[in-house]
Order: structure tokens, then C-alpha cells, then sequence
């Protein structure tokens, strides 16, 4: 099965979608959802296209791989994951947390990974749990 990559951004009052290895699939939106719903009619209309303008990961059976960019995350992930307790995870200011949560500013690649180990080490002990 085929994997579409697209990236999801939060800039500071909207979000877009890019896919990272299938040419012309775009979207965008004022929520994740938003942008979810955009690039899955952008894929529609482009598999309405003449058989050979259509990218050969949309024929046949593909899966959409969604990423997302950290001010994109902070925004999805608001109502279950708190600035504060993201902040104690990962040793990063909660101010800045805001920062990159509005778009305001963008976490520099360390910073993002940072965050994301974070979140790794988190889901590995959750993994963990049982009750």
C-alpha cells in the first residue's frame, strides 16, 4: 500500500496542508479538521483528472500519513494535553509553548525534537500501564 505524506502547519490564524511526496495535494482551514476535510477534496478532484495526470500513489490502495508541524499539534491537542504539563515533559518555557501554539513563533528543529522525545518517552510509558 502506498503512503501519502502531508504535513499539517499552523501559521497565526490558519493551517495548511502540503503533501511531502505527491506533487499539487494541498489544503487548508481554521482547524485541523478544516484542513483534514480540504486535502481529502483536493485528492478528489485530482482523482477526477485525466488517467495520466493522475500522481500514481493515488491509483489503486494508498493511506494519508498525517504529520504535524508543533504549533499544529499544541492547538489539536489543547483540550488533553495542557501548556503547563507539556512545559514539565519537556523543560521548555510555557510561554514559549504559547508562542509556538498561536504561531507566533516557530520552534527551531532541536526545540521540535525536543518535544517530540518528550512525547515519545510519555507514549512509552503509557504503553506501559495496566490497570
Amino acid at each position: 500500500m502506498k503512503i501519502i505524506k502531508v504535513t499539517i502547519a499552523r501559521s497565526k490564524d490558519f493551517f495548511g496542508a502540503h503533501s511531502e511526496n505527491v506533487k499539487g495535494l494541498n489544503g487548508g482551514g481554521e482547524t485541523i479538521e478544516d484542513v483534514k476535510k480540504s486535502l481529502l477534496e483536493c485528492i478528489e478532484i485530482v482523482k477526477t483528472f485525466d488517467d495520466k495526470n493522475i500522481p500514481a500513489a493515488l491509483k489503486g490502495e494508498y493511506e494519508i500519513e498525517w504529520k504535524l508541524d508543533v504549533g499544529s499539534f499544541l492547538t489539536y491537542y489543547k483540550g488533553i494535553f495542557s501548556q503547563s504539563g507539556i512545559a514539565r515533559l519537556t523543560g521548555i518555557n510555557e510561554k514559549q509553548l504559547n508562542h509556538y501554539a498561536s504561531g507566533l513563533k516557530k520552534p527551531r528543529p532541536a526545540q521540535a525534537k525536543k518535544i517530540e522525545a518528550a512525547l515519545h518517552r510519555l507514549g512509552s510509558e503509557l504503553l506501559a500501564v495496566e490497570l
